[in-house]
């Protein structure tokens, strides 16, 4: 059997374009020989579709894309995922399904059976899980069709009461489909090949895996759609973060005829360690996953072009570098926004930035704002010491400015910081949060200047002094960050131990961190929950970002 994956960049609910890009996927399968092709989960409609799902128009428009999709299921077989309605009044309405489509017909249809309900996942909400496993058959071979979660419920501490696949092998099939919408982070594409591999070797069948590749809003996701023989070898994996294409000939004894070698016949272990944040673990990969989630908001959305505050520091900087990247350079633009606390190397570190990368940029001095803010404000202040409250105004005033522009000429505003900042409060409401899309909001900002040091990996683009420098947000004379925070290369670690891997203080304070530091950075990230609740969507890379995949009261005592 020859099997064409098809690896897509879908939008959500726009039917239009998801059917006619399954269909040029279609054709161009027929025009490789193939006999079945195979696109990812949902693929339809776009994933995640969330509360969309409740609406009866928006399942009778699945239906109806359905219908057209089917009439070029003719001479070949088609593997599509999409919302199946639930004919027993009992339980949800709906089915997560994978739809095979011959002969202009629908041939069979599989269920989703474990439905993931975790970090960024909400599946159960809407969908029943699968209660009957059937293979479909299909030009003399017997499919397993599984839908991405399905096959992960393996290992010593299953996650779900049923295995569809132990239930599938009871019928004998002859090779395992999977279709897939599983999102990047930095340690996910290992897993990925790994829980494949073990699917391989404990049912001693063949499995395509194909996964969509695109961003939705917050959430990436990478490719990386891969296949392996009967053997676990792996044959090929599809590119990371491209739509991709590939025909694979699939032999009666579990083995695949290429005209590729094979990629690799025993996996290495990944390099990464969970228990610590490597701030170089695979900067390529969220480099490129950073580009793809600033670009597909933008496109997805209708939006073409972004402004940003470039201050001279390391966030703003390297900010501006993905997104001129993702948007072209002419397409963004920098305000240089200076106050009488500014430096002047950080103007001129910033216009350097600027004509380094070619972007248009403007420089808009605040000091006379902020005085006037000042002096409207005496007589309420009554004379009372500097404090964080001017330090803020002049936040909040740069907010003002960016978005002014960003309204008079139709930009999007980039917002610039970074997930320590975050998780620590350390950020202006309506000021330095303000924003349409969080760049670097899920990473730490070690990580930030990993992203630097790679971005001029080929030549300097970001000016040295910029990466070199003590970061500061220069709201009074001579501040620095660490005169607020600890430093950057402690609290990231610690960050990481509690948001990631949720570890408590006594977990945390015995992996040799000052007991007092902890439970400062602690409450530090509890109390600020309400900050974090106001801000902007933030371009998911870790396997636990601030956003839909993070859910803690804003009033609650734990650690406060």
């Amino acid at each position: 059997m020859r099997i064409a994956l098809a690896q897509q960049n879908y939008h959500i609910g726009n039917f239009e374009s998801n059917t006619r890009k399954i269909i040029e996927g279609i054709n161009w399968a027929k025009g490789q020989g193939a006999d079945l092709v195979v696109f990812s989960e949902l693929c339809v409609c776009g994933y995640p579709p969330r509360d969309f799902l409740e609406f009866e128009d928006f399942i009778s428009k699945c239906y109806q894309a359905i219908d057209e999709i089917k009439q070029h299921a003719d001479t070949i077989g088609v593997l599509v995922g999409a919302p199946d309605r639930n004919p027993v009044r009992e339980g949800k309405d709906l089915f997560n399904a994978a739809y095979l489509l011959h002969n202009k017909e629908i041939k069979g249809i599989a269920h989703k059976t474990c439905l993931p309900n975790y970090d960024v996942f909400d599946e159960y909400r809407y969908f029943e899980p699968a209660y009957d496993w059937n293979i479909i058959e299909f030009f003399g071979k017997r499919l397993a069709v599984t839908i991405c979660e399905d096959i992960w419920n393996l290992g010593d501490n299953p996650l779900y009461r049923n295995c569809p696949m132990d239930e599938l092998m009871k019928q004998k099939p002859d090779v395992m489909l999977n279709l897939s919408a599983s999102p990047f982070d930095y340690t996910h594409v290992e897993d990925r090949k790994a829980i494949v591999k073990l699917n391989t070797s404990k049912y001693q069948l063949p499995m395509l895996y194909c996964n969509c590749v695109g961003s939705q809003t917050e959430i990436v996701f990478d490719g990386g759609s891969l296949v392996f023989d009967k053997n676990s070898n792996l044959i090929r994996q599809l590119p990371l973060f491209e739509e991709a294409m590939q025909l694979f000939e699939l032999n009666d004894d579990g083995t695949f005829t290429l005209p590729v070698s094979v990629l690799s016949k025993d996996l290495p272990d990944s390099e990464f360690n969970p228990s610590e944040l490597d701030y170089n673990l695979c900067t390529a990969e969220i480099y490129s996953a950073i580009i793809i989630g600033i670009r597909d908001y933008f496109t997805k959305m209708g939006f073409t072009k972004a402004i940003l505050g470039s201050s001279g520091g390391i966030d703003s900087a390297v900010t501006l570098a993905l997104a001129c990247k993702a948007l072209g350079k002419e397409n963004v633009r920098a305000i240089l926004m200076p106050s009488q606390y500014s430096t002047g190397h950080s103007v001129s570190d910033a216009e350097q930035l600027s004509k380094n990368l070619r972007n248009p940029y403007d420089i808009v001095p605040i000091r006379n704002i902020y005085d006037s803010f000042l002096n409207e404000l005496k007589p309420v202040f009554n004379d009372l010491p500097f404090s964080i409250a001017e330090e803020n105004i002049q936040s909040r005033t740069r907010g003002n400015l960016l978005m002014a522009i960003a309204n008079k000429f139709g930009y999007i505003l980039l917002n610039t910081s970074n997930k320590s900042e975050l998780a620590t409060g350390y950020g202006t409401l309506y000021g330095d949060m303000a924003g349409g899309l969080g760049v670097l909001g899920d990473c730490y900002k070690m990580q930030v200047y990993a992203l630097a040091k790679y971005i001029n990996k080929d030549k300097e683009i970001i000016p040295e002094n910029i990466i070199s420098k003590p970061p500061s947000a220069e709201l009074r004379p001579g501040q620095k960050d660490s005169d607020s925070l600890p430093d950057y290369a402690i609290l990231d670690r610690i960050l990481y131990q509690y948001i990631e891997r949720r570890q408590g203080p006594k977990e945390i304070k015995s992996q040799g961190f000052e007991p007092a530091l902890v439970d400062r950075v602690l409450r530090l990230v509890n109390i600020n929950e309400y900050k974090r609740n106001q801000f902007c969507p933030i371009i998911r890379i870790s396997p636990k970002a601030f956003g839909v995949g993070r859910r803690v009261p804003i009033v609650g005592k734990y650690l406060s």
